[in-house]
């Protein structure tokens, strides 16, 4: 699969955009088309979605990913948070949740070790760069997500980190993955700002801008409210693919005609992670 084939000048290939629109649909049919209509809202890099301020980088990285979690519908899920150069992964925990494993309805507990807890960890250096860390929290979460599905996504598992760049924009957070989706180097600037850094990232910020155009479309989310917060050089392209969209009304209604609500799990249940 070419990924934004065509840069910014005209739209992505055929090929590419057929894939993100069937990864819409798996996501719909696996991750609750009732939580993605109901209670899944567009995160915005500001301060009303993130709120507050802490004294350390620790404390500054765990409180934004509260957020995140938060704005995921993943509040129940329990994790723990290390900074990536202190971790030392032996093996993953499996997921356990109540209720729903994803929304309002799943459940909180309380009751695990922190060796049981699903690991998240954070390069310091994004703090200083909100909207990558934002971007990459909500990676880790579709990545632990996604390996729960019932299907296999499209495009099959050697795809999986696009799949999952696809299902984080899907979870709400769209516009912070097309705004620091940059491949650079973590530099030293010395005495000036210290380091700075930006997420790694597979699909073109091309790609991620449009599967954020799918988002709004089938949210009905005016286009300023998205371009406002959208770095400029997107804004055009954007508006092109929510063009782009609309005209392509069968796609559109397959995603809209699909009613798939997550089922309760009635009691604790371990999940897969990879």
């Amino acid at each position: 699969m070419m990924f934004g084939l065509f840069g910014n000048n005209k739209l992505l290939d055929d090929e590419s955009i057929m894939w993100m629109f069937d990864t819409y649909a798996w996501a719909l049919k696996n991750f609750g088309s009732d939580v993605f209509y109901n209670e899944t809202k567009l995160v915005l890099p500001t301060s009303e979605h993130f709120p507050g301020r802490e004294n350390s980088v620790h404390a500054m990285a765990g409180l934004i990913f509260e957020q995140v979690k938060k704005h995921a519908s993943l509040t129940h899920w329990p994790c723990r948070l290390e900074d990536e150069s202190t971790c030392n992964v032996t093996a993953l925990p499996k997921l356990q949740v109540e209720g729903a494993i994803r929304g309002s309805k799943g459940v909180i507990s309380n009751n695990l070790n922190d060796a049981d807890r699903l690991l998240v960890t954070y390069n310091p250096a994004l703090v200083r760069q909100p909207e990558a860390l934002i971007a990459n929290y909500a990676h880790i979460l579709a990545h632990y997500m996604g390996a729960n599905a019932e299907e296999r996504p499209p495009g099959g598992e050697e795809n999986w980190p696009h799949i999952t760049e696809i299902l984080a924009v899907f979870m709400g957070f769209g516009v912070m993955f097309a705004n620091s989706a940059l491949n650079l180097k973590i530099n030293s600037c010395g005495s000036c700002q210290g380091p700075m850094a930006d997420r790694n990232n597979f699909l073109s910020q091309y790609d991620i801008t449009y599967a954020l155009a799918i988002f709004s479309v089938l949210k009905n989310i005016p286009d300023k409210q998205v371009t406002r917060h959208l770095k400029s050089s997107l804004r055009g392209f954007y508006k092109k693919s929510v063009k782009d969209i609309k005209s392509r009304k069968e796609e559109v209604e397959r995603l809209r005609l699909i009613n798939s609500p997550l089922p309760l799990i009635e009691s604790s249940r371990e999940l897969h992670v990879g």
